[in-house]
């Protein structure tokens, strides 16, 4: 399990939290998660034969949500080294037959070379130190075809002694020590730096979260 790797993240779940995850995540945003993640899968613009890579998939519910918009022909790959995940997952895509998961670390190399138009990764960055994130950074180049979009969805940039106290004591609580370090850094400079550009982005919960959009420059070849 990635906490036996990470044990400052809180990225990794099992056992209970695990099993009730979505629910949990319902539970915790009053209801708003579901839309968000609906708003969210519309604003990447699927197109029905479009090659999708979802880092850390988790339960299959973003991956369910992006699988309406694919045609037969397209496909999308899920990765996640959780069990009780990857179950959950089959389970909720069980009438999508081109999605699947396989069990892959998203901190070590992946092996998919060009073959992606998109790439998705959710609330999975902020979890781990940043030469790690480098690494993962460096996978969605290497998955994505010429041109393709990396879709990063988790905290925006800003400033955590800015917070109103209530807030301070809320983000303290939920969230590992590497994620006080993920709202300090410029993350459109981090993807220049690999190769990325294009950007797009959408903010969410009064500019908290935010969806960062992309591209993998054309004249790449990763």
């Amino acid at each position: 399990m990635m906490g036996n790797y990470y044990p400052k993240s809180k990225v990794e779940t099992k056992g209970f939290t695990a099993r009730y995850y979505d629910e949990l995540m319902n539970i915790i945003t009053f209801g708003k998660y579901s839309p968000f993640i609906e708003e969210v899968i519309k604003l990447m613009k699927i197109s029905p034969l479009d090659r999708i890579l979802d880092l850390g998939t988790g339960t299959g519910r973003n991956a369910c949500l992006m699988m309406k918009y694919l045609s037969k022909e397209g496909e999308l790959i899920g990765t996640d080294i959780s069990e009780e995940m990857i179950s959950q997952f089959k389970i909720k895509c069980t009438n999508f037959p081109n999605a699947k998961i396989i069990y892959a670390r998203v901190d070590h190399p992946l092996p998919f070379k060009k073959e992606f138009d998109k790439v998705f990764i959710s609330f999975l960055l902020h979890g781990f130190p940043q030469d790690i994130r480098e690494v993962i950074i460096k996978s969605a180049f290497e998955a994505l075809k010429s041109n393709g979009s990396f879709f990063i969805l988790d905290y925006n940039e800003f400033s955590y002694s800015k917070l109103p106290f209530y807030l301070k004591i809320l983000f303290k609580f939920i969230e590992c020590p590497y994620a006080f370090d993920f709202i300090r850094r410029d993350w459109k400079k981090i993807l220049i730096n690999h190769n990325f550009d294009g950007f797009e982005e959408y903010f969410f919960f009064k500019g908290f979260a935010r969806l960062l959009k992309s591209k993998k420059n054309a004249w790449q070849n990763g």
